[in-house]
């Protein structure tokens, strides 16, 4: 390689602000394994940072005045006629969220200091707390009367979100905190969208962007630029960025890819997108980035790139090459690197007070894979014939345990996210005992299947380990629903498991469904008589209960009548493709099981109501609600005997 070629990976908004998106810093650790000179830089928090300062704040009023007054939402107001004191706070606010100023959490604890917009208004819905003096406080069954940091930084993103809302409603109708311009890309059969929109004029935000691309560019010098699209919410700005690049050096080269082209751009014929970029590539990046760095070095053609989409220009034809060659073994991926990124600049949040979302965006975790792919690779909803999720690969407790110790020593922090589908049993394992015997103090959780082989025992020893927390996939708690889903589990398995966890002083976080296939009222119902149990038993402390939605790379969306239903057929694709419609003969209504299901989980978390009917929770339906078939106190007496 020459030592003039340069890689800079960058991170478009918006992904996360509590800690980098780990894509660019495997991606930039195995560059510079491969002696290539890369850097990278995550514009996704630079341009919260410019957005939220007082300058900013006075771009986003002079926006909301030239709006209006008819047209002026209850946040715009609201900014407006308390401008000063956000002005006089953003400041002091952010330092706070970056651990710069942890004294600020008093006075921001104590509701005097920060403007309160209508975000706040969601504080009303807690009982108010008698503290005994006459007074009340509705967050004290959150954070009693010791709890002031998490308190405070609970109260600044409230205020952040208000000011996000304000964004919205005055600068840039799509912008959010993590779902920037979705509605853009996700499933988006054609380019039309995102067409229209990076040929309107650019909003503040776009213009914010502009500045940033070009200040980074200039910085780094690049001859490829690499831009990581992991959710549908980031690939309106990764364009932005790109049009900035080309307009202003079109000779640097740009390659898109991530997890949103991973699964949505695999059947890609739209040659638009290649007016912004010169390379889409799919899967696993390390493999893909080193034939177009080859190839852009004249050591390697372009028939040889391997799964890349590019344009052919003289027939102005989408064209996908891929030269068969083994990929880069999981084991030989590096180790990631975090350097360039301002890691004492992420903000801490707290915005749900669900034990488990918080710890995704409370905190600077080090993300990390324990391996690549799922080793059960079965589960119906899922996208298993994906390479993210098939190709099941390890690397050896010793290669992980050097990592995570690279890792400390370089960034200074100890906890780690193991972002894996479903993390191995034995690998965990032997990552445990390597770090107890290196003595390596770390804190870590991660994703797991509920299998038999998490006994007690082992559960122990992963908490001894560091493990504060697990989440796994329950989905629906039916053993009925659960075999057709090929989960390979049952929901007193799960019991025992969860309860294994627990009692080893682990956090428990249950992923939860409704909506799947054939399901029914009474199912519902049922799985939520489990659900209450498990909470009941102190089997699991939080939960959250997502929306089935059928994918076209899940057994589901290419076999549906193996599960009772039928698709609704698509537009023609010549972009995104992954969620897809279906017709359910049972003719559930899941949208209004699920306001219940949502009320029944934010109570049982809060230790409130689990005593009570499950029917409880559909009082709104119109029609009468069976009761559940599940006995009360199934799963404690299977605890009981298996015990």
């Amino acid at each position: 390689m020459t030592s003039d070629f340069r890689v800079l990976s960058l991170i478009p908004p918006m992904t996360q602000l509590n800690t980098p998106y780990p894509s660019t810093a495997y991606l930039t650790g195995f560059l510079r394994s491969r002696g290539i000179h890369a850097a990278q830089e995550d514009l996704a928090l630079a341009l919260v940072l410019k957005l939220f300062t007082p300058a900013g704040l006075e771009a986003v009023r002079g926006r909301a005045l030239a709006l209006p007054e008819a047209q002026r939402s209850g946040s715009v107001h609201a900014f407006l006629d308390q401008f000063d004191a956000y002005r006089s706070t953003i400041g002091p606010t952010i330092a706070f969220l970056q651990g710069r100023d942890s004294t600020l959490a008093h006075r921001i604890a104590a509701r005097g200091l920060l403007p309160e917009g209508p975000r706040f208004a969601a504080l009303d819905v807690y009982d108010d707390v008698d503290l005994g003096d006459g007074g009340g406080d509705p967050l004290a069954w959150a954070f009693g009367a010791l709890g002031v940091q998490d308190k405070a930084r609970h109260l600044a993103t409230l205020y952040l979100n208000d000011l996000a809302d304000v964004l919205r409603d005055a600068v840039d109708e799509r912008f959010e905190f993590v779902r920037y311009a979705e509605s853009l890309a996700s499933s988006q059969p054609t380019f039309d969208p995102l067409a229209a929109a990076l040929a309107a004029p650019p909003t503040l935000v776009d213009e914010l962007l502009h500045d940033l691309t070009l200040a980074a560019i200039h910085r780094h010098n690049p001859t490829l630029v690499l831009l990581s699209v992991p959710f549908p919410g980031s690939v309106y700005a990764a364009l932005r960025i790109a049009q900035t690049i080309k307009s202003h050096n079109p000779h640097i080269r740009i390659a898109l890819g991530g997890g949103f082209v991973n699964t949505e751009l695999r059947e890609l014929s739209d040659p638009r997108i290649f007016d912004f970029v010169d390379f889409v590539t799919l899967d696993a990046g390390e493999r893909p980035v080193l034939s177009i760095i080859e190839h852009l070095q004249g050591q390697r053609g372009r028939q040889r790139l391997q799964r890349t989409f590019v344009r052919d220009d003289s027939e102005g034809t989408v064209r996908y090459i891929h030269l068969a060659e083994p990929d880069i073994p999981f084991e030989d991926v590096g180790t990631p690197t975090w350097d360039g990124l301002p890691l004492d600049r992420y903000l801490s949040l707290l915005d749900m007070l669900n034990p488990m979302h918080r710890l995704w965006s409370d905190g600077r975790w080090n993300k990390l894979t324990v391996a690549h792919g799922c080793y059960w690779k079965k589960c119906s909803f899922c996208d298993v014939s994906l390479d993210y999720i098939g190709r099941y690969e390890t690397a050896t407790a010793q290669k992980l345990a050097d990592r995570i110790q690279q890792i400390v020593e370089e960034t200074g922090q100890t906890g780690f996210h193991f972002v894996d589908e479903a993390a191995p049993p034995k690998a965990l394992k032997a990552l445990a005992e390597e770090l107890i015997r290196r003595e390596l103090n770390i804190s870590w959780w991660g994703n797991i299947r509920f299998e038999k082989t998490f006994t007690p025992e082992l559960a122990e020893l992963l908490a001894q380990s560091g493990c504060i927390a697990m989440s796994g996939g329950l989905e629906v708690a039916s053993d009925r629903l659960l075999t057709l889903m090929k989960k390979g589990v049952s929901v007193e398995q799960v019991a025992r498991v969860t309860k294994g966890f627990s009692n080893a002083g682990i956090l428990v976080h249950a992923y939860l469904m409704y909506g799947f296939p054939t399901q029914t009222l009474q199912d519902t119902v049922d799985a939520l008589e489990y659900v209450r149990q498990l909470f009941e038993a102190g089997c699991i402390q939080s939960g959250f209960f997502h929306r089935f939605s059928c994918t076209v790379h899940s057994p589901v969306g290419q076999d549906p009548a193996a599960y009772g239903i039928e698709l609704i057929p698509l537009p023609p694709v010549s972009f995104a493709k992954n969620d897809i419609g279906f017709i359910d003969p049972t003719g559930t209504d899941h949208d209004a099981l699920g306001i219940g299901l949502r009320k029944a989980i934010y109570n049982y978390m809060h230790g409130l109501c689990v005593e009570d009917d499950v029917r409880r929770w559909f009082e709104h339906l119109p029609q009468q609600v069976p009761r559940a078939t599940v006995k009360r106190g199934k799963i404690a007496k299977a605890l009981a005997a298996h015990h």
